[in-house]
């Protein structure tokens, strides 16, 4: 490859070298493992597709081998495809491939079992016009959590986020609805707070496709100030078998991976078992025990992994961490950053007895009647007037929580 002098994408492929490399990652049959074998003994695309099937047979297998020999089916048309979306920035937006011995190839993918041959990657020209690699392991976290989080939940994940980036951390995340998203907002929140990469997302489409569709707005601010990064080819569609295995990618790109909500069959606990696969720290925030989001996070805790109530419990792990803060781990010791006025009758509200009836688990109308002893009108407009100072929060099924502010 012919890294980037300039922010002109067309400089940055070579077209032969780019047929050589898409040929490489769509032959069907030869994955990662097979493909960097070929790469090890012949020393680039090019070269595997310049030697004989005896030559290629001491790598892979007599199929694998014959598969080399073939162009994939709608190979023409993949190439015309790629080749146009990397001559075609949008919206100040570069495009790019970083394939495997590339600088740029982020080195703690290097470091899991099965790295993407190539990722596919959408950003500033500042990120990409770079000899530097994408993302540095040691300086990203990444956070998942369920799609269908509590607003607790979500409170939590754009708070720790807004912390942690506003510490120097970048937030890796995958894009998906609930967690990711409010993670990913977050961290851009935090863009007073320092110039660097503020948060990756890791998609399971090809990142020419934004799923789900009411997040195109936020994977342009995404890429703007961080990167949009996938494994797969241009046009794939949302496929499920596609996710769990994006999750290796945002593990692999971080030192950490929080769990903010889980349900014990969410994806997310793939992501936290690859973390630790990987050998990198898995953290978890405790919830309700009658929350079915909360299962998950209490199970990791109870695996080993560390349980967290602020973002100050995870820095104090990486001491080392990123030191050059433009806000030195500012809101760090607490997980809410973002906070309403105070006010006096702000400073009495937790002392409110229905608050004290309610709790911090989830709780309905006849519940609070009988702890309370309150009837139904009374306690709607004492829930509405709480409500509207913010100091609980409404959920499905006529249930009631405090909300991160109590």
């Amino acid at each position: 490859m012919t890294l980037p002098a300039t922010s002109t994408p067309t400089l940055a492929w070579e077209h032969p070298e780019l047929e050589a490399w898409l040929r490489l990652s769509l032959t069907q049959g030869v994955g990662n493992a097979a493909a960097r074998r070929l790469l090890a003994r012949f020393g680039g695309a090019q070269a595997v597709f310049e030697e004989p099937a005896s030559s290629l047979q001491e790598c892979v297998s007599l199929a694998q081998s014959a598969q080399l020999r073939c162009l994939p089916e709608g190979f023409a048309q993949a190439l015309a495809s790629t080749w146009q979306w990397l001559q075609t920035p949008t919206a100040n937006l570069r495009h790019d491939l970083i394939t495997l011995g590339d600088p740029r190839y982020p080195s703690g993918l290097l470091q899991i079992a099965d790295p993407p041959l190539m990722l596919y990657a959408v950003g500033g020209a500042q990120w990409l016009n770079t000899r530097q690699e994408l993302v540095r392991w040691e300086n990203s976290l990444a956070m998942v959590g369920s799609r269908n989080p509590t607003p607790q939940g979500t409170d939590h994940a754009r708070q720790f986020a807004h912390s942690l980036a506003s510490s120097g951390w970048c937030i890796v995340s995958g894009m998906a609805l609930g967690i990711d998203a409010a993670a990913h907002e977050g961290a851009l929140e935090a863009a007073h707070a320092h110039e660097g990469l503020l948060t990756v997302a890791v998609i399971g489409t090809g990142v020419d496709r934004v799923y789900p569709r009411q997040h195109k707005a936020l994977a342009h601010q995404i890429a703007q100030r961080g990167l949009v990064l996938s494994e797969f080819p241009l046009g794939t569609p949302p496929i499920a078998s596609n996710f769990p295995k994006r999750n290796r990618i945002i593990s692999g790109l971080s030192r950490g991976t929080l769990v903010v909500e889980a349900a014990l069959a969410s994806g997310s606990l793939i992501t936290a078992r690859t973390a630790s696969e990987q050998g990198r720290e898995v953290f978890a925030i405790p919830g309700s025990i009658h929350a079915p989001q909360s299962r998950g996070c209490h199970a990791l805790i109870r695996q080993g992994a560390k349980l967290v109530e602020c973002a100050n419990d995870i820095l104090e792990e990486f001491p080392d961490g990123p030191a050059d803060l433009a806000v030195a781990k500012r809101g760090a010791t607490e997980p809410a950053t973002h906070r309403a006025a105070v006010t006096p009758q702000h400073v009495a509200a937790p002392e409110h007895p229905l608050l004290q009836a309610l709790g911090h688990d989830p709780m309905g109308l006849d519940a609070l009647s009988a702890r309370t002893g309150w009837g139904a009108a009374q306690l709607q407009a004492q829930l509405l007037e709480l409500e509207l100072d913010g100091w609980l929060t409404r959920l499905p099924g006529g249930l009631f929580q405090r909300s991160a502010l109590s």
